[in-house]
């Protein structure tokens, strides 16, 4: 990594505006590599310097990347001025990083969003090209059979003439209301509760539970959230390959 004005990394973290670095750096609050600076604008590795301030240590991060189990009635943006959003859930810590949904979820559906500040992956891991699966748990009035599996399999013909690429359907229970689970290969709008329609059939309760090959932490309660381990960044970045 390149290096980096003092002040930016500082104020990237959160610590302040640049003015008011300026002033606690120039009377001597930061140390960099054990020793006190005086300029703002020095150029820092933050990836390989100890930068202090006050005697705390600055653990410096340039992504962050947070796994969510959205609530209902909850928008993925970042902001909207009548639905509280995915961002207003988080701690003000985060907020300074300027995070942002990857992708989107219908605000009536539950379950696993990716919130982070890395516009790469992000866009890596929407492409169409990718064909990246998601796999959604759904509750759906009617009954549904083989027939419906083998229609999903070959695709389904949505309301506006488009064909569905090939998904698979999973019944976990059947009756009046059936429980199911569902992955598909792409992300048309409100795609899942389009294809079960296309079979006569309403989608009543959804929850997305895995991108990829990465599932979300079933420990999550509904609007709680958590930072991704390096094995799970991992494994989202895995299913990027595939």
């Amino acid at each position: 990594m390149k290096k980096i004005r003092l002040d930016k990394i500082l104020g990237n973290m959160g610590y302040g505006s640049r003015k008011e670095l300026k002033k606690i750096i120039k009377y001597g609050y930061v140390k960099v590599d054990g020793k006190i600076v005086s300029k703002s604008s020095i150029q820092v590795n933050p990836h390989e310097s100890i930068i202090e301030i006050n005697g705390e240590r600055v653990e410096y991060k340039e992504y962050i990347y947070i796994m969510m189990n959205k609530p209902q009635d909850v928008i993925s943006a970042t902001y909207d001025n009548r639905h509280e959003t995915v961002i207003d859930l988080l701690e003000e810590k985060y907020l300074v990083f300027e995070p942002f949904p990857m992708g989107r979820l219908d605000i009536d559906t539950e379950g696993m969003l990716i919130i982070t500040n890395d516009g790469k992956l992000s866009h890596e891991i929407l492409s169409p090209k990718k064909h990246i699966p998601k796999t959604y748990y759904a509750h759906v009035d009617g009954r549904i059979d083989e027939k419906d599996i083998k229609a999903f399999k070959e695709g389904i013909t949505l309301d506006d003439g488009y064909k569905a690429k090939p998904a698979q359907l999973i019944i976990k229970e059947r009756g009046e209301v059936s429980k199911a689970e569902l992955t598909i290969y792409e992300g048309k709008f409100h795609q899942v509760k389009r294809m079960f329609e296309a079979r006569n059939k309403k989608v009543t309760y959804l929850k997305r539970i895995a991108m990829g090959n990465l599932k979300l932490d079933e420990g999550l309660k509904l609007g709680e959230y958590r930072e991704l381990t390096d094995e799970e960044l991992d494994i989202l970045r895995q299913s990027m390959l595939k």
